[in-house]
């Protein structure tokens, strides 16, 4: 088989860097060819093809319980190709310093390869029978069957490389023999876990993390997903060792019930009830888990005769469908009931889908129960490990069961929900700090959903809506009930009711849709963010079907909307954001940037807008406001300028 050899190269210049990155092998899900740059989808590198009944099936060779690496004549294979360590080291000024080495593996290290293979394999069929490290089978399912189709692994333990299998084999080995009791054998299967996944040894899914300043590997459930990446890593021994820490435990044994139950049969009567339910479908949890029973699942039914090994897949609450609302209603529905008068509940709940959030208003209104009171807090630190859609905060919603017996019309609850959407915006921006914000522009969109619910759920009926029949009822693509026109609308109101700062609010209602979308989106990315989903939810808020021609990217993290420059005379004229006054704006500008001529600007803007001398003052405000970019956002450093120059020579102009 050809193959390349791969040099590590260090202290390269930023322009080698560049072209490196340029010319990665792996690109876009396809195979590039590093000496003729041929690339390949990897589809067709797996022999991926269509069966007879028109579904794919997938070309991998299914691995067998005992291959723990490719074999000879596997498509996809893998090989240890860098090795980094740190060298600490006292400076002149005697300051602790570190530095990092990189180098290409020498006959020595595969040697080691080769001998740790020999040790799990000594150890593989007895360590397998003990528990010691995972013998379960991976069932199908939407995370669970990339696993196979993606590199053929079929079992728990084909996730991790001989060498991890063999270091968390041996400290599951040597912690259980080291026992006295119960509990220190749970703390150390626990810390299991916590070596799989994100402080220690990791799997074959570790991922590393080269956008970190400290360059080291992210963990493996970095977005909730089982993401299979095109080259892994992994920590040595010596982090076994670094990662245990000794804390003091309080014995809760004798004041604590813990029991794996579905919270449709819990019969335990409390008076505080705290969950963190399913998002619909945004995170597979039940398959997830498998991820951490393989490694538990012999030990559980030892140290917890009473309990069961099994993610209960059947019985997961998943999806957006009519199953979805039904399941969730039954469980707080027990809840409810299992709850005195002046009992209370506190869900935490994320999703920036308004369907779901309708979903979940319709559910906690069956169940008998109301929102009274929200808090959105920061439960995602910043992180260039976030890649794709993700919101900084989670909502906490305070229930209490419904008392009330009043009804209200639909024509009256729209008027509410928008007081109530305003009220919970102060209250945040009271809370804000302008140096260091707390909150994002999603986490107010999120607190207008909750707003929404607060007022929805405090009546017993709401007349033109039946709770059973949207609770059951099957939608169709496209389908919308009245709640999410109410919730569409609660974040409507938070979109025009977030001025962004330096922007006359008076103005601000009179410009366009498209036009608040582009200025509010630039405010959004002085905050240095850069996350497709704020976009999508701020579009949606704006009510806004198509906002790409807006963006000069739209890749994974790194989406921003296009400078003055950048657009240049692209869409210019076209209906909608292409004729508004903010678009013919950008064009001056551009002018202004190409010419260096303010008054040239100036010309362009009077012989393009109608009623020039009526719209004087909006032209002023949006180009005032576009200048103070050139503090905020580094690449609108000349186009800032140029706007700043011109809404001068605009202010200053005459008959």
């Amino acid at each position: 088989m050809n193959s390349f050899n791969i040099l590590i190269e260090s202290n390269v210049s930023d322009a080698e860097m560049i072209a490196a990155k340029k010319s990665g092998t792996v690109r876009n899900s396809k195979l590039c060819c590093p000496h003729c740059q041929q690339e390949t989808p990897m589809t067709m590198i797996r022999g991926d093809r269509k069966s007879e009944n028109k579904s794919t099936a997938y070309g991998l060779r299914m691995w067998e319980n005992d291959d723990l690496i490719p074999r000879p004549d596997d498509v996809l294979q893998e090989r240890l190709y860098c090795i980094r360590w740190v060298e600490t080291y006292i400076d002149g000024k005697g300051k602790v310093k570190t530095k990092r080495y990189y180098r290409a593996p020498d006959t020595k290290d595969m040697e080691r390869e080769i001998r740790v293979l020999e040790l799990l394999k000594e150890r593989f069929v007895d360590w397998q029978d003990k528990g010691y490290i995972p013998s379960r089978k991976i069932e199908e399912g939407a995370e669970t069957t990339r696993l196979s189709r993606e590199r053929g692994w079929t079992y728990w333990h084909q996730i991790f490389n001989p060498r991890q299998l063999l270091t968390l084999g041996l400290f599951v080995e040597i912690s259980g023999d080291q026992t006295k009791e119960s509990i220190e054998h749970i703390e150390n299967l626990l810390e299991v876990g916590r070596l799989a996944d994100l402080k220690g040894v990791g799997a074959r899914l570790l991922l590393w993390n080269t956008h970190s300043s400290k360059e080291m590997h992210a963990n493996v459930f970095l977005n909730q997903a089982l993401n299979v990446p095109a080259n892994h890593c992994h920590r040595t021994l010596f982090a076994v060792k670094t990662t245990r820490e000794k804390s003091s435990t309080v014995d809760l044994r004798n004041i604590v019930s813990i029991f794996p139950k579905d919270a449709r049969q819990v019969n335990l009567r409390c008076d505080f009830w705290i969950t963190d339910p399913p998002y619909s479908d945004a995170v597979n949890y039940h398959e997830l888990t498998e991820f951490f029973l393989a490694w538990y699942e012999k030990h559980i039914l030892k140290l917890f005769p009473d309990w069961y090994a099994d993610t209960k897949r059947a019985l997961a609450i998943t999806g957006k469908d009519s199953h979805f609302r039904e399941s969730m209603s039954e469980c707080y529905r027990n809840l409810a009931n299992n709850m005195p008068e002046d009992g209370m509940q506190v869900v935490m709940f994320t999703h920036q889908d308004a369907s779901v959030w309708a979903d979940l208003a319709i559910i906690l209104w069956a169940s008998g129960l109301r929102v009274t009171a929200a808090w959105c807090i920061a439960t995602e630190t910043d992180s260039a490990l976030k890649a794709g859609n993700y919101v900084q905060g989670t909502v906490l919603l305070i229930l209490r069961k419904q008392t009330s017996d009043e009804t209200a019309f639909l024509d009256e609850i729209y008027p509410k929900v928008e007081l109530e959407v305003k009220r919970q915006l102060d209250e945040m921006l009271r809370l804000e700090d302008k140096e260091e914000p707390n909150f994002g522009d999603t986490d107010y969109q999120l607190a207008a959903y909750a707003a929404a619910l607060r007022v929805l759920t405090q009546y017993k009926t709401i007349e033109d809506i039946d709770i059973q029949y949207e609770l059951s009822k099957v939608r169709k693509k496209g389908d919308k009930s009245p709640i999410v026109e109410i919730i569409d609308n609660a974040v409507k109101i938070a979109c025009d009711y977030l001025v962004p700062a330096n922007f006359d609010s008076f103005i601000w209602k009179s410009i366009t849709p498209e036009e608040r979308f582009y200025l509010k989106g630039l405010d959004i990315e002085s905050h240095g963010e850069y996350r497709s989903s704020v976009y999508q939810e701020l579009a949606r808020g704006f009510g806004l079907k198509d906002y790409k021609f807006c963006l000069e990217t739209s890749k994974a993290n790194e989406n921003r909307l296009k400078t003055a420059s950048e657009f240049a005379n692209k869409n210019l004229g076209d209906l909608g954001f292409g004729s508004s006054l903010t678009r013919t704006a950008l064009y001056a500008i551009r002018e202004v940037v190409t010419s260096e001529d303010a008054q040239k600007g100036k010309m362009l803007l009077r012989s393009e807008v109608r009623d020039y001398w009526q719209q004087r003052r909006l032209i002023i405000e949006i180009l005032k406001y576009l200048g103070t970019m050139e503090y905020k956002i580094p690449h609108w450093d000349k186009d800032a300028k140029a706007a700043t120059l011109l809404a001068g020579a605009v202010d200053n102009d005459s008959v």
